[in-house]
């Protein structure tokens, strides 16, 4: 499936072509004034899959070019950074998880953290209300972030230079590129938000954005710079930390710059587990997604889904109890391992698992008053999936929490900042923006990093790279990987049909069973006669599609590449 991007070339791009290098540019590999979105190829050597068809070009050049999938995964996340303003970002965090060609698994926890000065209680007034507002919108919303010290944390398993990874953005942000119809509509839907939170003149303020447009961040690319020159420190110190301090005291904000000196990444233990022969790779705490996706496919392993059906009642309404019994163990249990002890091995283990299944009835609906979190005895996000000619593979997910993150761009540096810090539980019982309650585990403090639902995930099967998958959606990331991969492994589905197929969603609180517009209606039907409240899935400004998961699939030696049909999203390889 192709989709063209009606594009002009740049007067201005013409007249300074001569600065820029070869892979961008017009006539050059990379034209970002005419470029194809592509939802489905087979490559023979490496791909790349991401939210935006630039993005994965950039990405797959480097893999031409000698690179490998770490090398290709820095460049297509600086390059995000600047196409892909809405989620693509600096001013954000993320997870990646990596398999290596030499078997070595590693996960990478570049999450952001909670300013020095924050804490449990700074989005509760005097009257004990909690104003989620504070916490979804403006600088106060903002974390530490976390991408570019994660992207260098990654590195030394790297083969190229940062400065040729990071120069594609750089001259993307310098130069410009055109915007598609969706992007111009994201942009001018946030008009008046973008007017009331940023407090210095912005590219992204314009009467009206339409498909075709040039859109140049001049500043950006000023900060790409920096980065490209001095490393982390062109980012969490020197010019561009003093911009982000400023901007934080104009908006009452309260990062500073100790914050961004002292914010460092980590490495963490993949959560790695065994599905009917395929061994799965995912993230551990404090994202929620690994420990999710191993309840949930546990939950399921030994009952015949593809017996029932896909798509057919029985198998919606197991899921649906699976995955409610998943999200009632989220809201209580998971948090930052460094400031919580997640009962991790509990919560994953065959006995608790048959436990948790023991009151599943296969008849009726359950009710999340009486689905209890177990007994302990003593969505804007973007994703990348790579795999290379070497069988290295990469899942990485960053985030911004909402489209366009806090709505707020820090003043001469050109980058929105994240509102991460309304996935906090802000006060017990109250949702987030997802609806996704919290408790005690998930609390703000000082220093801590916020519980996420991102999910990059690795599928090995014969102990080769089988699967490569994630997607953004917020509280529906845990269930749209889960329902992919089960689409695969038990429906036995092709790769674009388990991506494109309508998705549904239950994350305990709100009791309902959410759907794509697409959804079966007479399995909605069904499902009412049960006794289960159905609705179309939608959040007030939000799309009304559950993730764009993108996906490679690595099977007899061939690579099909397959990006979601719900957005812009595109792959490219070689």
């Amino acid at each position: 499936m192709r989709v063209i991007v009606a594009v002009t070339c740049s007067l201005l791009f013409i007249a300074c072509k001569t600065a820029v290098p070869s892979i961008v540019g017009k006539g050059k590999a990379i034209d970002p004034f005419h470029y194809t979105i592509k939802k489905n190829e087979k490559y023979t050597s490496g791909a790349v899959v991401s939210a935006h068809p630039l993005g994965s070009m950039v990405g797959a050049k480097i893999l031409k070019d000698g690179g490998n999938a770490i090398d290709a995964a820095i460049a297509t996340q600086l390059a995000l950074a600047v196409v892909y303003p809405g989620a693509g970002n600096i001013g954000g965090g993320g997870f990646m998880v990596a398999r290596l060609q030499n078997g070595e698994t590693f996960t990478l926890d570049f999450r952001e953290t909670a300013p020095a000065k924050a804490h449990r209680n700074m989005y509760i007034d005097d009257k004990g209300v909690a104003q989620t507002s504070l916490s979804q919108r403006g600088h106060l919303a903002a974390g530490i972030p976390g991408t570019v010290a994660g992207l260098f944390e990654s590195m030394p398993y790297a083969t190229k230079p940062f400065k040729e990874l990071i120069q594609p953005a750089i001259d993307l942000a310098e130069y410009g590129f055109v915007i598609t119809a969706i992007e111009a509509d994201k942009m001018n839907e946030n008009q008046s938000i973008f007017k009331q939170h940023n407090t210095a003149p912005t590219v992204f303020i314009k009467e009206k954005w339409k498909a075709g447009d040039t859109l140049i961040q001049k500043e950006l690319a000023a900060t790409l710079r920096r980065i490209r020159d001095k490393g982390r420190d062109g980012f969490y110190k020197g010019t561009t930390a003093d911009l982000l301090v400023a901007e934080m005291k104009r908006g009452n904000g309260i990062i500073d710059h100790a914050d961004l000196a002292n914010y460092q990444p980590k490495k963490r233990e993949a959560i790695t587990f065994n599905y009917k022969g395929h061994t799965i790779i995912t993230m551990p705490p404090p994202s929620s997604g690994g420990i999710l996706l191993l309840q949930m496919l546990k939950m399921v392993e030994d009952r015949p889904l593809a017996k029932y059906g896909f798509h057919s009642t029985k198998a919606v309404q197991l899921v649906t109890e699976v995955e409610r019994r998943a999200y009632a163990d989220r809201a209580e249990y998971m948090g930052d391992p460094d400031f919580y002890k997640v009962p991790t091995a509990t919560l994953t283990s065959d006995a608790y698992l048959k436990k948790r299944m023991a009151d599943y009835d296969s008849t009726k609906a359950g009710k999340s008053s009486l689905t209890k979190p177990g007994v302990i005895e003593s969505m804007e996000t973007t994703h990348i999936s790579i795999v290379d000619k070497w069988n290295n593979a990469v899942s990485l997910t960053t985030t911004l929490n909402g489209t366009f993150g806090s709505k707020t761009v820090v003043g001469g540096a050109g980058f929105f900042l994240n509102n991460e810090m309304d996935d906090f539980s802000i006060k017990p019982g109250v949702p987030n923006m997802y609806g996704v309650v919290g408790g005690e585990a998930n609390a703000i403090a000082a220093g801590k990093r916020m519980l996420s639902s991102m999910t990059p995930t690795i599928v090995l099967k014969d102990n080769k790279p089988y699967i490569i998958l994630g997607t953004p959606g917020g509280a529906t990331i845990p269930t749209s990987v889960f329902q992919v991969i089960t689409n695969i492994v038990d429906f036995k589905m092709q790769p674009t049909d388990a991506v494109y197929a309508p998705r549904f969603h239950h994350q305990w609180l709100p009791d309902v069973i959410q759907v794509e517009h697409d959804f079966p209606k007479n399995i909605v039907q069904q499902l009412q006669q049960m006794g289960y409240e159905v609705k179309t899935y939608g959040i007030a400004g939000y799309a009304s599609t559950i993730g764009r998961v993108e996906l490679i699939m690595i099977n007899n030696g061939k690579i099909e590449a397959v990006a979601d049909i719900r957005a812009d999203d595109s792959v490219a390889g070689e």
